[in-house]
């Protein structure tokens, strides 16, 4: 009798490493995947507007999917649709290794940016399986309150995304030593043996729930939940304002090679994943998981919205190296922007219901597919109209949402949403 606690912590803290150790495994392809695009495409001659058009679908992808598979992962569970999603990655590998660069601009555009489509899809399903199992495994786990919570959601995040930095790094690599069409095929390979571990090792049928049979209460979720995910619409806009075209452009206007610009972004991807593992060190936690969260979460929201604001001043003073100014003050982005993410990831998962936390996540990711993709879209149209200075102001403009977002939020998870109050 006195084992069963144990067993089920053992085996809540094996399920949460087999999920963590697939999404590295996802997440470090997904980087590599972005920099094989993005680098054979500058190579072919298109232009830095176009580059952002052959990701958009890929952020678009993921809006249904995101809502989709939270919906489909409360009903048919968690662990098949982490298995939909890596087969699907490696479908859209296989797929987009076809391509043969002498192919007509417009075949050649339109089977990228379908395969990328398809790739942006399997992200979403991959990470909105993966993020609904991290409060399953921790309650396996035997609970511990928020403070584990916050510790397990910050960990994984964080190291998700130094994984994509490395991801970056790896793109480049495969595609000066393999080409690419073999790096796709290789990447496509190892993802076959990562659904082969899941399938395999981690239980059936994880967070399956009654799933909701109407469109009302497919999106009537939570006060906490709604207005998270309108922050995340802000907080992550405002990242890919920015990133996707403004930076790679501006660096490479004011002399950077192509190789400079991706080891920057793998290093500057890294660096935010790692202040995002160690950001529960930072932030004062409480019993009930929200009380010391939430007045967080406002604080440094309020306190990036400054960020981009004083990286426009400096430019503007005419420095002798805008590019060292831009960079030094995307770094100090990073970090703020990082511990933001990381409060963010935690309390959505202290305001999804237990029955249907697959559906919440779903819904929220949905929400920061959304924001990239209106990041993505104007990161070029900005760049296009005011250079950097527009991506920026930009950026402060969809951070001040996540401001305003972030002040209304509840201090207690069951607040309900206002069509669902009686």
């Amino acid at each position: 009798m006195t084992s069963a606690p144990s067993t089920s912590s053992g085996a809540g803290l094996r399920n949460y490493v087999i999920v963590t150790a697939a999404y590295w495994a996802f997440t470090l392809t997904d980087g590599a995947l972005r920099m094989l695009v993005l680098f054979t495409f500058f190579k072919l001659g298109y232009s830095p507007f176009t580059l952002a058009f052959l990701f958009l679908l890929y952020e678009a992808a993921g809006i249904l999917a995101n809502m989709i598979g939270g919906w489909l992962a409360s009903k048919f569970g968690i662990k098949r649709m982490l298995i939909v999603g890596l087969t699907t990655q490696i479908a859209g590998f296989l797929i987009l290794s076809a391509m043969q660069p002498g192919w007509p601009s417009a075949l050649l555009v339109t089977w990228v940016v379908m395969a990328q489509g398809i790739c942006g899809i399997a992200k979403d399903l991959t990470k909105t399986a993966s993020k609904s199992a991290i409060k399953l495994t921790e309650a396996e786990a035997g609970g511990g309150g928020g403070g584990r919570l916050f510790r397990w959601v910050a960990w994984f995040t964080g190291s998700k995304n130094a994984m994509k930095g490395f991801g970056f790094f790896l793109g480049g690599v495969l595609l000066e030593t393999a080409g690419f069409s073999l790096a796709l095929r290789l990447m496509a390979g190892v993802l076959f043996v990562i659904l082969a571990g899941v399938a395999l090792s981690l239980p059936a049928l994880r967070g399956r729930s009654k799933a909701g049979r109407s469109a009302r209460e497919l999106f009537g979720k939570s006060r906490g939940v709604n207005l998270l995910a309108l922050g995340r619409i802000g907080l992550f806009g405002a990242r890919d304002v920015w990133f996707v075209v403004g930076l790679p452009v501006f660096l490479y206007a004011e002399g950077w090679t192509f190789p400079m610009v991706g080891a920057f972004m793998a290093l500057w991807t890294i660096g935010y994943g790692a202040v995002q593992a160690g950001a529960p060190a930072v932030v004062r936690r409480s019993a009930d998981g929200l009380s010391s969260e939430v007045p967080a979460a406002r604080l440094w929201s309020l306190l990036l919205v400054g960020v981009p604001i004083a990286i426009v001043a400096l430019l503007a003073s005419g420095p002798s190296r805008p590019d060292l100014v831009l960079v030094a003050g995307l770094c100090v982005f990073g970090v703020v922007f990082a511990v933001n993410s990381s409060i963010h990831s935690y309390l959505i998962l202290a305001y999804a219901g237990s029955e249907k936390a697959a559906e919440d996540v779903g819904f929220y990711y949905a929400a920061n597919a959304l924001g990239r993709f209106i990041g993505t879209l104007l990161s070029g149209l900005l760049f296009r109209i005011g250079g950097i200075d527009a991506c920026l102001l930009g950026s402060a403009a969809m951070l001040a949402v996540c401001w305003f977002a972030t002040r209304a939020l509840p201090k207690t998870a069951d607040d309900p949403a206002p069509a669902a109050r009686g």
